[in-house]
């Protein structure tokens, strides 16, 4: 049965992309950073579905760590067909306000980090000539987000991360897209105002803030033999929002 690696998937859209893959028969290593409690539920949802899971924790800013994950993972379930790269912080500031831990924490995890795990995984990927990798982008990284230089800074260097490895890995069989999602309802959107989540729903033509399961499905797709012929891909799941930008 095919095995896949989520990062940050204790909770939110991580968790939703595990338990989309599992229903699509996929077994599934549950990455997180801090909140074990959080990934071991996320495990226990793969399990009800009805396939394997494990847990493994680490900072994948960390290159030794993130390596050590991938590891891990291949360790207790098998070689990987399936990578979603989903783990991400944000500190928000406007950019003449932003300290320089800011700006490098959310670089750090979100786009080095990303990379910090892509590497070990694709070393495998590549020699089986076959494998598929999401990574779990953003609308700001196409359209900017005043306040999030530094988010849309890394969602944006996501985009280019995956075209490029597109390029490299295509003809080792080995598939990479990103899901770029819209205002999403979970603890990342729970703290915003009713005059910022108006204005958000103004712009949304479907008129709603979507739910982590409409990520997750749109990383199951990717990650599925129904997209087997899709590589380099940006797939917008944002209710239409990015049109208006």
């Amino acid at each position: 049965m095919p095995t896949a690696l989520v990062t940050g998937a204790s909770r939110g859209i991580g968790a939703a992309i595990a338990r989309a893959l599992s229903e699509e028969g996929f077994d599934v290593a549950v990455g997180y950073r801090s909140d074990e409690e959080g990934a071991r539920a996320t495990a226990a949802a793969v399990e009800t579905a009805g396939r394997r899971a494990s847990v493994h924790g680490g900072d994948i800013a960390d290159a030794d760590a993130a390596a050590a994950l991938v590891e891990g993972a291949e360790e207790a379930l098998g070689p990987l067909d399936a990578l979603v790269l989903n783990a991400g912080v944000t500190a928000d500031a406007l950019a003449v306000r932003m300290s320089a831990e800011d700006w490098g924490s959310v670089i750090d995890t979100n786009l080095t980090g990303a990379f910090n795990v892509v590497r070990p995984a694709l070393r495998g990927m590549m020699r089986r000539r076959e494998g598929s990798i999401v990574a779990v982008s953003s609308v700001v990284g196409l359209t900017g987000n005043a306040g999030q230089c530094n988010y849309a800074a890394a969602k944006a260097g996501l985009i280019g991360l995956v075209r490029s490895l597109a390029r490299e890995t295509g003809g080792r069989g080995v598939r990479v897209n990103a899901v770029a999602p819209g205002y999403i309802s979970t603890d990342m959107t729970a703290g915003l105002s009713e005059e910022q989540r108006e204005a958000i729903l103004g712009a949304t033509p479907l008129g709603r803030l979507g739910e982590p399961e409409d990520v997750a499905g749109a990383c199951a797709f990717l990650c599925s033999p129904e997209a087997a012929f899709v590589t380099g891909a940006v797939l917008t799941v944002d209710g239409g929002l990015a049109m208006g930008s």
